[in-house]
């Protein structure tokens, strides 16, 4: 009898520690949040690319940094959360929302309509231009001058869509790759005459490789020049986020990583 009621005990106390080890991670989150004393971690996706966006300086560490992940941290801190950055390919990031795979996506990333039926995104928080990039002595200074050439674009970039605009009105042949420097590369080899690259990201590339050039493409509209934070649809970051994006924008906090990281206002 004593053995039998040892056995009821001992299943007991065992019962108890599973219950509180059992505790749902989504438990656990909302426990952290509401005493204050534990950080949430949200995962960041990203493609660290696209200097000054999110890069490595592989001579230094392989820590990814640049204006993205300030500006992740800055409104993540603001909101008691955590940031753990993931790095994918561009082309994958879209998919790795909706594969939960990530909680939110900074990528120099602009909200067309297209991604728009995917994710949801924040508003702008940093717009720039179109640049063609080739190498100096191609003599290519106008979009004219690139019929019968090579272009290279990012896959699934804002750059790919620009390069099928182009084409429309000017013969070239389009090559994708997944990574920035991948372009560079092709363009110092010969095996594509240029690539169309935004602006702040190929001025860094300019000052640190003076054999290349570029110019600038002329825009009607700056609609789809615009970097946002894309989130799962639906999900309720994307108004936290975005109501302390609009405050650090309208108190300067957000004009100053632009200082640090592209060298002026914007």
């Amino acid at each position: 009898m004593k053995k039998a009621l040892s056995i009821f005990m001992i299943s007991i106390l065992i019962m108890g520690v599973l219950a509180a080890c059992g505790t749902s991670s989504k438990e656990k989150e909302e426990n952290a949040g509401g005493n204050g004393e534990e950080k949430k971690v949200l995962t960041m996706g990203t493609s660290a690319d696209y200097p000054p966006f999110e890069y490595v300086e592989t001579a230094k560490s392989d820590e990814i940094i640049g204006f993205d992940i300030d500006l992740a941290n800055l409104i993540a801190g603001e909101l008691g959360y955590e940031v753990e950055v993931k790095d994918m390919d561009f082309n994958g990031l879209i998919g790795a929302i909706q594969a939960d795979r990530v909680d939110f996506v900074m990528a120099g990333m602009t909200p067309t309509d297209e991604r728009k039926e995917s994710v949801d995104f924040s508003d702008v928080y940093y717009t720039a231009n179109h640049m063609i990039v080739s190498a100096k002595d191609s003599n290519i200074k106008s979009i004219e001058d690139l019929k019968g050439k090579t272009v290279g674009v990012q896959l699934a970039s804002i750059q790919e869509g620009k390069a099928e605009e182009i084409g429309e009105t000017v013969k070239i042949k389009v090559e994708k790759r997944t990574r920035i420097p991948e372009l560079i590369q092709e363009i110092k080899a010969g095996r594509i005459d240029a690539a169309i690259i935004e602006d702040t990201v190929a001025e860094g590339y300019f000052k640190n490789d003076k054999d290349l050039s570029g110019f600038t493409i002329e825009e009607e509209s700056q609609e789809d020049a615009g970097s946002a934070i894309a989130f799962p649809k639906g999900s309720k970051l994307t108004v936290e986020f975005n109501k302390v994006l609009k405050e650090k924008m309208e108190n300067g906090e957000v004009e100053k990583l632009v200082v640090k990281w592209f060298g002026g206002e914007k």
